[in-house]
C-alpha cells in the first residue's frame, strides 16, 4: 500500500484542521477504515468517524504524485464536505495501519483468539484468596430453590473450605475478589425477598430466578448444598412427564417429573436439578406459560370424592389441555354434525346508555355453543351428563365470512360472546349514535335479515329489542297568512308547515329536516334516510322526496340559530318572494303532498313561474315616446313587480332603452296616483344630465330635482315636492342625513353595479333608505363574480338569497369553483322572475336599423375652469376682430376660437396653451373608457371617429393601458388596407378613424356600434361616417353614440345640427359645400356665450 506520512496530511489539510483531526484520531473516533488498493499508486480509503454522537462517512482518494508526496482528495458527509478534520483523522488511521510492521499486526490478531478462549472459561482466583460461592438448597417446597452466599477459599490440601456466611452488601464491599458477574448476580438477587428476614439467603423462582441461576452456574462457583460437592454445570434437556400420583392417604397429587429422574424446579423456563451428576438442564415439552407453570406447582390435592367432579370440570373447561384427567370421564359425543348459525338481537341498558346488540352462536343439534374460543372440541355439562361436541370449524368459518361480506364486524372485547357491530363494537342509539350506524341497522333489519333467513340462519329477536323503523303513510303541507301581520301587510307573510302521518300519529316534518341537515351531506344522500321520531323509533324517508325539500328549505332555514339540542319549530315564515321556492317545492313533490290553504301564495308562485302572471298594462298618456314591443314588455314586468311589492333588476344591454322603460313605468305610477312620495334616482355623476334630458324629452309631466352643485343643500327642504329626485353615488354619502329623512315611493339605482361590493359605504347607505319599491338598472349585473349579483339582490330584497356566507356556500363556491350545473340552474331559476335581461340579438327584429344615443358628461372643475377662461378670452378676441374687420374678414379668428373651445372639451392636452398644461384629466375620455369595456363585453364591434388625429393618439394610450386591441386609420396611415383588414378579420374590435381619412369610401358592415367622439358642424359629414357601418349589407342594428360635454359649445353645436336637419330650407340650412362653416352673427354669439 501507499505510505502516507503525517507531513503529507498536514501539507494538504493545513495546520488548524490537522490539529483537530489529530485530536479526533487520538480519542479513537475512527471506528472503521477500509482501504481499496486500485494499483501501486492509487488507493481509495472508505472510513467512518464518530464525534459527539454523530457519525460521518468519508471516501478518500490517495494518489502518489512524484516529488510532491501523496495527493489527498477527501469527501466527507459533514457540513465542510472536503478535506476536513474527519478526513485528517481517517488518513492518520490509515497512515498508522499502512506503516505498521506486519509481524506486529499478526501478534495483535492472534491475541484476539486468546481473549476469546479466556472469555469462555470460569474465572480463577489465587489459592490464598477468598472467593464467593453460591450454595443452592431446597426451599419451603421441595421444588423451590433458595440460595445463600459464602466466602471460601482453597485449603492447603487444595480442597474448598466450608466457607463463612456473607451478607448481600459484604459481597461487593468487603471482597476484593468480587467479579463483575458477582455484582450482576447480587443485583438480581436483590429483587427477591430474603428468607426469614436474613440478607444472606433468598428464594428464587420464575424467569428472573432462572436467569440468576444461569449466571451463578456460569461462574463455576455454584454448588448444591455444600462447597465440597462438585460445582453445578449445565446438562442436556429432558422431557416432562405429568401425572396424578396417589399419596399414602389415597389422595391424588399432580406430579411433575422428568426422565431420567431429577428434581423439577419452580423456575421458568422449566428446569430440572440432577443431584446425582451435579447438573441443571432445561425441560422439553413443557408447553406452558409462566403463570400456568407456577399454578402447576400449586395444584390442589384431591380426595377420592372430588376426583369425578374435578375431572369433568377439567374436561369441560380445558378440552385441549395436556394435563391428564385424575379420573375417568365418558362423554356423549356429537360428531359429524353441520352447525346452524344463530343470530340473537337484543337491547340492553348500561348506565345511561342504551345498546342495541347482535351476537353470533352456532347450534349443533339442540346445543348452542359460542364462537370463541375457536377450539375443535367443546365440552359441556348437561343434565344427562357430559357432552363432547366436535365442531365443523370450516363451515363455521364460512358463515363468519358471510357476515363480514355483509358489513358485520366481530368484536370479542366483551369476553367469549361474539358481538357484531357495523363500525366499532356495539352500536349506541340516539342521541349519541352516528347516523351511518342507524342506517346500517335499518339495512340489516330490512334487507340482511331476510337474506340470512332464506339461507337457513336462525334469527332470534328479543322482546326487549327496542329499535324499529317505520314508513310515512301521508305527506301534508299547510300554508296560511301570518296571524301577527298588520292589516296592511296581510298576505305579505305566510307560515309554512309540513306534517307526516305515521301509523295514525302526526309528526312535524321540519324538525326532522333539521336532523337531516345536521347529519347528512345533501350532495351524498343515501336512498333512504333514517330519522329519529321517538325513543328508538326511526322514520324511513326516501331521499328522492326529501332532497327537494332539503335543498329549498336549507336556504330558508337559518341553521346558525338552531342546534340539535334546541326544540325546532315546525313553521317557516315566508315572504312573498319565497313563492319561487314554494313553486319549486310544489313541482318537486307533485301529487305526493297534500296542500291545505295558501291559495293566493301558490297562485303567485305559479305566476312567477315563467312570468305567467305578467299581464299587459296600458301605456301612460303623458309618455312622449313610442315604446318598442320589448320595451312595452319591460314596463309590464315593472308593473307586475310593483303590484306584488317585488323588487328587481332591469338588466337590458346598453342601448336598449332602460331609462325610457323606467320613465314609462314611473309615468304610470303618477297617472294612477300611486306616486304620493318622491322617487329617488341614484346614478353616476356622468349620467346626471342624461336623466334630466330624457325626463324632459320622454316624461315632461314628471317634475325633476337634480341634487348637484354647491347650492344643492338649499333644495333639501323641497325634496318631497318633486316626482323625481336625482343624485349621485358620491353625493348620496355626503347628503345622507337629508336623504335618509325622506320616505320614497321608489328608489332606482342606475348602473347598480356600483354597489357590487356590499361592504362599500354607498352599498351600506342605500340599504338604509326607506321606500315602498326598489329597482336596479344595469347592463352588467355581474362583472367578476356572483357576489356582485348577491349584493344587488340584498339591497332589493334582503334575505332573498340568504346572507353572504350562506350564498357563498350554497351557490358561489359550487358554481364558480366546481362548475356545479345543478346549483347554477337552481340560482338562475330563483332569480329569473326578478331579473329582466334582453340582449340586442334577442330583440334584433324589434330594433330600428339605426339608433342614435346622446351621452353627455359634465366637465370636471379644473377642465370647466379652463374652458371658461378660454371662452372669455376668445369672446373678447373675436369681438375685437369683428369690430375692426367685420364678420366676413374675421373668419380665421373665429375658427381659431371655436377650435380651442372644441379641443378643451375633447382633452386639454390638445391645446398648446400654458394654462392647459396644468389640467391632466378629460371628462369625455373617462366616459369613453367606461363605455368601451362594457360594449366589448357584450360582443360589440366599434368604429370610433374624431376630427383630431392627436385625440385618437391619446385614446390609443388609454386603450393600451386597459389591454384593448384596436386598429387605426388616419391620413398618416401607410398601409391602409392592413388596418382595415385587421378590423374586418376580427383581430381588433375597436377601429380608431379620423373623420377625414375614413369618413367616406369604406365598407365596414362588420361593425354594429359607431361613436362620434366630437361633433362636427356639418351633420352630413357625421352621417357619412356613420354610414361606414349603417349601409347595405348590414344585418345587425347599428347604435350611434354622440359624446357631448355639458354646458359647452358642443351642446350648442348639437342644437344647431337638430335645427338645420329639421328645416328643409332657410337661413339656418347648411351650405352644400361639404364642411365649410356657414354661421350667422346670432349663432356666433350663441356659441361663444
Amino acid at each position: 500500500m501507499l505510505k502516507l506520512t503525517h507531513q503529507d496530511i498536514r501539507h494538504v489539510a493545513g495546520g488548524s484542521t490537522f490539529d483537530r483531526g489529530e485530536n479526533y484520531f487520538a480519542q479513537g473516533a475512527v471506528v472503521e477504515g477500509i482501504p481499496e488498493v486500485i494499483d501501486s499508486e492509487y488507493v481509495i480509503l472508505r472510513s467512518k468517524v464518530s464525534v459527539s454522537g454523530s457519525t460521518f462517512l468519508q471516501e478518500i482518494g490517495l494518489e502518489a504524485s512524484g516529488t510532491f508526496g501523496i495527493h489527498i482528495d477527501g469527501i466527507c458527509s459533514c457540513s465542510v464536505g472536503f478535506n476536513c478534520e474527519h478526513v485528517v483523522a481517517a488518513c492518520l488511521f490509515y497512515s498508522d495501519t499502512a506503516n505498521a510492521d506486519p509481524a506486529e499486526q499478526l501478534v495483535v490478531k492472534l491475541d484476539w483468539v486468546n481473549n476469546l478462549k479466556r472469555a469462555g472459561q470460569p474465572e480463577s482466583v489465587s489459592a490464598d484468596e477468598e472467593f464467593i460461592a453460591y450454595i443452592l438448597d431446597e426451599g419451603f417446597r421441595s421444588n423451590d430453590l433458595k440460595v445463600r452466599y459464602v466466602a471460601c477459599k482453597f485449603n492447603n490440601n487444595g480442597a474448598r473450605t466450608k466457607g463463612r456466611k456473607l451478607g448481600q452488601h459484604a459481597l461487593v464491599n468487603r471482597l476484593s475478589s468480587a467479579t463483575q458477574a458477582d455484582v450482576q448476580i447480587n443485583k438480581m438477587l436483590g429483587a427477591f425477598d430474603s428468607i426469614g428476614g436474613y440478607a444472606d439467603e433468598y428464594g428464587i423462582s420464575g424467569e428472573l430466578g432462572q436467569l440468576c441461576l444461569s449466571r451463578m452456574i456460569g461462574t463455576g462457583r455454584c454448588f448444591w448444598q455444600e462447597t465440597k460437592n462438585p460445582p453445578l454445570s449445565f446438562g442436556a434437556a429432558r422431557a416432562l412427564r405429568v401425572d396424578w400420583q396417589a399419596m399414602t392417604d389415597d389422595n391424588l397429587q399432580l406430579k411433575l417429573a422428568v426422565k431420567p429422574a431429577a428434581k423439577v424446579l419452580n423456575l421458568f423456563p422449566p428446569h430440572y436439578l440432577d443431584q446425582e451428576i451435579w447438573c441443571i438442564g432445561s425441560i422439553s415439552d413443557a408447553n406452558f406459560n409462566n403463570q400456568e407453570w407456577q399454578l402447576l406447582h400449586e395444584a390442589p390435592r384431591l380426595t377420592q370424592n372430588e376426583v369425578d367432579s374435578f375431572s369433568e370440570h377439567l374436561f369441560i373447561e380445558m378440552p385441549e389441555s395436556p394435563l391428564p384427567l385424575p379420573g375417568k370421564v365418558d362423554p356423549i359425543k356429537i360428531v359429524g354434525q353441520l352447525p346452524v348459525p344463530l343470530l340473537r338481537i337484543d337491547t340492553v341498558q348500561q348506565l345511561a346508555t342504551t345498546h342495541h346488540r347482535i351476537s353470533l352462536k352456532f347450534k349443533y343439534q339442540h346445543v348452542e355453543i359460542p364462537v370463541h374460543p375457536v377450539t375443535p372440541v367443546v365440552n359441556l355439562m348437561e343434565s344427562g351428563g357430559v357432552l363432547s361436541i366436535h365442531r365443523n370449524l370450516e363451515t363455521e368459518y364460512r358463515f363468519r365470512q358471510q357476515l363480514q361480506r355483509l358489513g358485520l364486524k366481530e368484536n370479542t372485547q366483551s369476553g367469549v360472546d361474539c358481538w357484531l357491530g357495523f363500525d366499532s363494537g356495539q352500536v349506541q342509539s340516539a342521541p349519541d349514535v352516528r347516523v351511518d350506524e342507524i342506517d346500517r341497522w335499518r339495512l340489516f333489519l330490512k334487507e340482511t335479515v331476510p337474506l340470512l333467513k332464506a339461507d337457513g340462519w336462525l334469527i332470534e329477536v328479543s322482546p326487549d329489542f327496542s329499535l324499529s323503523f317505520v314508513e310515512v303513510d301521508k305527506w301534508e303541507a299547510s300554508l296560511e297568512p301570518d296571524s301577527d301581520q298588520r292589516a296592511e301587510e296581510r298576505n305579505d307573510w305566510f307560515d309554512l308547515r309540513f306534517d307526516l302521518q305515521v301509523q295514525g300519529e302526526k309528526y312535524a316534518l321540519l324538525p326532522l329536516i333539521t336532523q337531516i341537515l345536521h347529519q347528512y351531506d345533501l350532495d351524498q344522500l343515501p336512498p333512504i334516510l333514517s330519522v329519529a321520531i321517538s325513543g328508538h323509533t326511526y322514520l324511513e324517508l326516501p331521499s328522492e322526496r326529501v332532497r327537494p325539500i332539503c335543498n329549498i328549505l336549507y336556504e330558508l332555514y337559518d341553521q346558525a340559530h338552531q342546534s340539535a339540542s334546541k326544540p325546532v319549530s315546525n313553521e317557516f315564515r315566508l315572504e312573498k318572494y319565497d313563492a319561487v321556492k314554494l313553486r319549486e317545492l310544489d313541482q318537486a313533490m307533485g301529487s305526493d303532498i297534500a296542500w291545505r290553504g295558501g291559495a293566493s301564495m301558490r297562485e303567485l308562485a305559479s305566476k312567477l313561474d315563467n312570468f305567467q302572471g305578467v299581464v299587459p298594462v296600458e301605456t301612460a298618456r303623458g309618455l312622449k315616446a313610442s315604446l318598442r314591443a320589448y320595451q312595452k314588455r319591460g314596463v309590464d314586468w315593472l308593473q307586475f313587480l310593483r303590484q306584488y311589492s317585488f323588487h328587481g333588476i332591469l338588466a337590458d344591454e346598453m342601448g336598449l332603452g332602460k331609462t325610457v322603460q323606467v320613465l314609462a313605468h314611473l309615468q304610470i305610477e303618477k297617472e294612477r296616483k300611486r306616486m304620493d312620495r318622491p322617487c329617488l334616482i341614484v346614478a353616476p355623476t356622468s349620467l346626471m344630465s342624461n336623466w334630466r334630458r330624457e325626463v324632459k324629452q320622454f316624461a315632461p309631466d314628471l317634475s325633476v330635482l337634480v341634487l348637484q352643485g354647491g347650492k344643492r343643500q338649499d333644495q333639501f327642504g323641497s325634496i318631497s315636492h318633486y316626482d323625481l329626485v336625482v343624485t349621485t353615488y358620491p353625493l348620496l354619502v355626503r347628503d345622507q342625513a337629508a336623504l335618509l329623512d325622506v320616505a320614497y315611493h321608489y328608489i332606482v339605482l342606475d348602473e347598480a353595479q356600483v354597489i357590487k361590493n356590499h361592504n362599500s359605504q354607498a352599498a351600506q347607505l342605500v340599504r338604509q333608505l326607506r321606500s315602498r319599491h326598489r329597482l336596479c338598472m344595469t347592463g352588467t349585473p355581474m362583472e367578476n363574480h356572483l357576489g356582485e349579483l348577491w349584493s344587488q339582490f340584498d339591497f332589493l330584497m334582503p334575505g332573498f338569497l340568504g346572507d353572504s356566507a350562506t350564498f357563498r356556500k350554497r351557490f358561489r363556491t359550487p358554481i364558480e369553483n366546481h362548475g356545479n350545473q345543478e346549483q347554477h340552474a337552481r340560482l338562475s331559476k330563483r332569480i329569473a322572475p326578478f331579473l329582466l335581461r334582453r340582449r340586442k340579438k334577442d330583440v334584433a327584429k324589434e330594433l330600428p336599423a339605426k339608433t342614435e344615443i346622446i351621452r353627455t358628461v359634465a366637465l370636471g372643475n379644473e377642465q370647466a375652469a379652463l374652458y371658461e377662461s378660454i371662452r372669455l378670452s376668445m369672446e373678447k378676441k373675436v369681438r375685437d376682430a369683428i369690430a375692426a374687420q367685420g364678420l366676413a374678414r374675421s373668419h380665421i379668428t373665429i375658427l381659431d376660437a371655436l377650435l380651442k373651445l372644441r379641443q378643451t372639451c375633447c382633452d386639454p392636452r390638445l391645446l398648446s396653451l400654458n394654462e392647459a398644461s396644468a389640467v391632466t384629466t378629460s371628462a369625455k375620455l373617462e366616459l369613453l373608457m367606461q363605455m368601451l369595456p362594457e360594449m366589448l363585453e357584450e360582443g360589440r364591434r366599434v368604429l370610433l371617429f374624431s376630427q383630431f388625429t392627436t385625440m385618437l393618439g391619446l385614446i390609443e394610450q388609454s386603450l393600451e393601458a386597459q389591454n384593448i386591441i384596436y386598429t387605426k386609420l388616419t391620413g398618416q396611415t401607410q398601409n391602409r388596407d392592413a388596418a382595415i383588414e385587421k378590423f374586418r378579420q376580427g383581430d381588433a374590435n375597436v377601429f380608431l378613424i379620423s373623420l377625414k381619412a375614413g369618413g367616406v369610401g369604406l365598407n365596414l358592415t362588420e361593425a354594429d356600434t359607431v361613436i362620434h367622439y366630437d361633433p362636427w358642424w356639418n351633420p352630413a359629414a357625421e352621417n357619412q361616417a356613420t354610414d361606414r357601418a349603417h349601409r347595405i349589407g348590414q344585418d345587425k342594428p347599428v347604435f350611434v353614440y354622440k359624446l357631448i360635454t355639458e354646458n359647452t359649445l358642443e351642446e350648442k353645436i348639437l342644437d344647431m345640427q337638430v335645427k338645420k336637419q329639421l328645416l328643409a330650407e332657410g337661413s339656418y340650412e347648411f351650405a352644400k359645400q361639404g364642411d365649410q362653416l356657414q354661421i350667422s352673427p346670432d349663432e356666433l354669439q350663441l356659441l361663444l356665450t
